[in-house]
């Protein structure tokens, strides 16, 4: 059986793009659930009464269920394989979208996003973890860069709601609503990559981490310095643009003066700059390595962006796209390179952890932001409290700086994994 397999032929590329199609409209929908929220944050605060810390909470709580779930996530995944964590976490999410539809108070609204952080995190390394499995050796950087164009697309669809679905606006559930029917093609995602894998596994030979190891809680910290390096990056990026995303219409409306659909175009502008670069950057890495050096880049770009839209009378557009540029460039090739510093076999669980890291500074930051808003009075009579909060935001770009540094640093050294040198043409490394 062994032999029978071996002589299988690799997935045509055709197969490999089909499968990225149906994992990234997954991840379409899974986006554009969570960013749902983004345009109707002024009608909660309006028609529901909802304080700032409170429309924080509602991402802390998301935060809280995917620290519960996702290590555990990671190790399914390892253990039970993409197709059957993909179509799980798929239900999960649609599950949480419809629940936060159909709650008007906070606890409620609270609980449903606590059950959406149970789906939509762990959905997103399964995600991750079966592109690696498909695309690893091959146009790996390119086929995330695509995947995270096609996810993003899902915020773009969400933060412009306003624009394209403006009959729905007038109170806080109708746009929720929707936001829930769209989640149900993680669904429908779930379903077409388990019929494509079954097929996949008739025809081809398929990678295979072999049968995973059992879980030692010491080896997670035992994946080497440069994955903690981008762990740390991970964490300082992402807990800072998200939870700017999450105030950015507020934060625009009240501080710039701007219409409600004007902030959610600019709050849009991040996830749709990503849609274009985000692939490009990639394939850029692919072409030419440096992909330490290009997250240390993108970190630099992030640094002056969120005092410039706090002190400066530049049009907001121009920081907003520097923004965009570095949530292009980060993820383009941060993600891809963790599978070229852990080994293949404990890859979910590596995504896990570290997506589990970024939700720990995720929550505690949008937490935090809030309660700054709501303590120096931020609003629009009070635009100066918004300041607070971004300097917080700022020392997190900081942050980032040192940690991508680092990485760089260490790359260039004798226990570099060759995160500056690998090319599509010279093929991947043994992860150490």
């Amino acid at each position: 059986m062994t032999s029978e397999i071996a002589v299988r032929p690799e997935p045509s590329r055709f197969f490999r793009w089909l499968v990225l199609v149906f994992v990234s409209l997954g991840m379409f929908a899974n986006y554009y659930v969570f960013d749902a929220l983004n345009p109707v944050g002024p009608f909660l605060e309006k028609e529901l009464g909802f304080t700032q810390a409170q429309i924080g909470l509602l991402d802390s709580a998301y935060n809280v269920a995917a620290l519960l779930v996702l290590l555990l996530g990671g190790i399914l995944i390892d253990r039970a394989g993409t197709k059957r964590a993909l179509l799980l976490f798929g239900v999960v999410n649609a599950l949480g979208g419809l629940l936060i539809a159909l709650s008007p108070k906070f606890p409620g609204m609270m609980a449903g996003r606590f059950v959406l952080g149970l789906g939509a995190e762990p959905l997103i390394v399964a995600a991750t973890t079966a592109l690696a499995k498909w695309f690893k050796g091959k146009e790996l950087s390119f086929a995330m860069g695509i995947n995270l164009t096609i996810s993003r697309l899902g915020s773009v669809a969400a933060d412009n709601s306003q624009s394209w679905a403006g009959g729905l606006f007038t109170s806080w559930q109708p746009p929720l609503f929707l936001a829930a029917g769209v989640g149900t093609l993680c669904i429908v995602s779930g379903v077409v990559y388990w019929l494509l894998e079954n097929q996949a596994e008739r025809r081809f030979a398929l990678g295979s981490g072999g049968s995973p190891d059992k879980l030692v809680f010491a080896d997670l910290v035992n994946f080497g310095r440069g994955y903690w390096w981008v762990v740390g990056l991970c964490v300082t990026f992402y807990s800072a643009v998200f939870p700017f995303r999450r105030f950015a219409n507020i934060f625009f409306t009240d501080a710039r003066g701007v219409s409600p659909e004007v902030a959610g175009n600019l709050n849009g502008l991040l996830p749709l700059t990503a849609m274009f670069a985000t692939p490009l950057f990639g394939l850029l890495a692919d072409r030419i390595g440096k992909r330490a050096l290009l997250m240390a880049l993108g970190s630099t770009l992030l640094l002056p962006v969120f005092l410039l839209l706090t002190y400066s009378k530049l049009p907001i557009g121009l920081p907003v796209a520097m923004m965009g540029i570095s949530f292009s460039l980060i993820p383009a090739v941060m993600w891809p390179s963790v599978a070229y510093l852990v080994d293949e076999k404990k890859l979910g669980t590596a995504y896990a952890l570290m997506t589990l890291c970024q939700q720990i500074g995720w929550a505690i930051v949008s937490w935090a932001i809030g309660g700054l808003n709501d303590l120096f009075h931020a609003s629009a009579q009070n635009p100066g409290g918004y300041a607070a909060g971004m300097w917080l935001f700022s020392a997190l770009g900081v942050l980032g700086l040192f940690f991508s540094w680092r990485l760089h640093q260490h790359e260039k050294g004798p226990g570099g994994h060759g995160l500056e040198t690998i090319t599509t043409g010279s093929g991947p490394t043994s992860p150490a």
